[in-house]
């Protein structure tokens, strides 16, 4: 590392005496002039070893904090609480010390962030990695089948053809053509014809994570001004429930009282997460040593998320609004058979007030897009709903960068069960947990 630091360009001060040449030593180095960028400042050298910067605002020491691949703990040090509390929660690490180091406790969870892993060891949300959701006992292997009615053949005789309307993608708020112009055709359950949807590539992918990346005042909002956002999107998709349901009768062929049913269930769940969305909180750890330790609940940053085949608007809106309820930014590839549902809901979000980026429509083979956002670096965390085979290949290329998966082993849910499609793991596989040690006393 002596001989990396010194080929970087870095100052080396070093005594002009020798070491004993018996034993384990090494003598007293200062290194300056040194970038943040440098190896010895990234790198996790396991030694009696400092780096130290200086900074001139709160924000610049916050970045230079942020700036590592790794965000297993950090400890800061202030005499100003009120300002610990603001910079604690900036910090991306999975446990912050204020005015001390290496506490632990096993009621207080302890894991990382980024390349230091997920998940957390002791307090509740560590049994949680032991644990398996109770409902999912009653997950069965194949979707019910459905009962439907094939399309009338009679059409309506028009003085002028209907429009083909071609639906877009969905990246940083505007509609936008795939990066490769192809598209791919739906068919409804009986094999008619119904529109072309855009096929999206790896750059499509990488378009709508710069975009999601590029989405800083969603996660800077408050969860109350979440949720009247999402009030907004329930009630205009309330206004259109007629055309939705009737372009579920399309590409599915259940009855329209299914369909409407479909669409009726899928206004109560954003209400549901809307409600949600102020009102997840974190707790107090009861921790044996002299501190307040808080576990608060924070967004996993950009999410990728596979939604299912069936119900293509409840399965939607049962993936995507508790993910942004909890401040994160999306990247969604909707039902690959009937995914127009989700093209018509993008009309819905140009108009509820969601900010550009929030939510990223990208239509298409799903199992070949999901193997692009499981190796993509910047996609934090990744939801898949889809096949067995496709939940392993998820789990296998994710391992490489760390990302947080939710696969569900290509068991079927059903989403119109309150204990099966909504509530709070949802929210929880949402969020990471940041505990905060504050102590207290002499």
């Amino acid at each position: 590392m002596y001989n990396k630091a010194k080929d970087e360009g870095n100052t080396c001060w070093q005594p002009s005496w020798e070491c004993p040449k018996d034993g384990c030593f090494y003598p007293p180095t200062l290194f300056t002039d040194v970038s943040p960028s440098s190896i010895i400042a990234q790198e996790e050298i396991f030694g009696p070893v400092l780096v130290a910067m200086t900074f001139r605002s709160h924000g610049e020491a916050v970045k230079l904090a942020n700036n590592t691949r790794y965000g297993l703990a950090s400890s800061l040090w202030t005499e100003n609480i009120n300002l610990a509390l603001d910079i604690a929660p900036q910090i991306k690490a999975g446990t912050v010390w204020i005015n001390c180091s290496n506490v632990f406790d096993a009621a207080s969870g302890f894991g990382g962030y980024r390349e230091s892993g997920y998940g957390r060891e002791g307090g509740k949300e560590g049994l949680y990695e032991y644990v398996k959701y109770r409902a999912e006992s009653d997950f069965k292997e194949d979707a019910p089948k459905v009962k439907t009615q094939e399309p009338s053949s009679k059409k309506e005789n028009k003085s002028l053809p209907t429009i083909d309307r071609t639906p877009k993608l969905f990246i940083g708020g505007k509609q936008a053509r795939p990066d490769g112009g192809n598209s791919i055709t739906i068919k409804d359950t009986y094999g008619n014809y119904i529109s072309e949807v855009p096929k999206s590539s790896r750059k499509d992918i990488r378009n709508a994570v710069e975009a999601a990346h590029a989405c800083t005042s969603w996660s800077g909002m408050t969860g109350h001004a979440k949720a009247q956002v999402l009030y907004y999107i329930a009630e205009n998709l309330s206004v259109r429930a007629e055309e939705f349901a009737s372009r579920i009768v399309q590409m599915t062929n259940v009855s329209s009282a299914e369909a409407d049913k479909e669409v009726q269930t899928s206004i109560e769940r954003i209400y549901t997460y809307a409600a949600w969305a102020d009102k997840y909180d974190g707790q107090v750890h009861h921790t044996t040593q002299r501190n307040v330790t808080l576990a608060m609940p924070e967004r996993v940053g950009v999410m990728g998320i596979v939604c299912p085949d069936e119900a293509p608007l409840l399965g939607f809106i049962s993936t995507v609004i508790p993910a942004i309820a909890m401040g994160n930014s999306v990247v969604v590839i909707p039902s690959e058979t009937s995914p127009l549902s989700a093209t018509d809901f993008y009309q819905i979000l140009e108009t509820s007030d969601v900010p550009a980026g929030c939510i990223n429509i990208v239509t298409g083979s799903k199992d070949e897009l999901m193997k692009e956002m499981s190796k993509h670096d910047d996609i934090d965390g990744l939801w898949y709903f889809g096949t067995a085979q496709g939940s392993k290949d998820v789990e296998l290329l994710s391992a490489d960068n760390l990302k947080r998966t939710w696969v569900n082993y290509g068991k079927y849910r059903n989403w119109y069960d309150r204990s099966h499609g909504e509530g709070a793991e949802f929210l929880r596989h949402a969020t990471e947990i940041k505990n905060i040690w504050v102590p207290y006393g002499a």
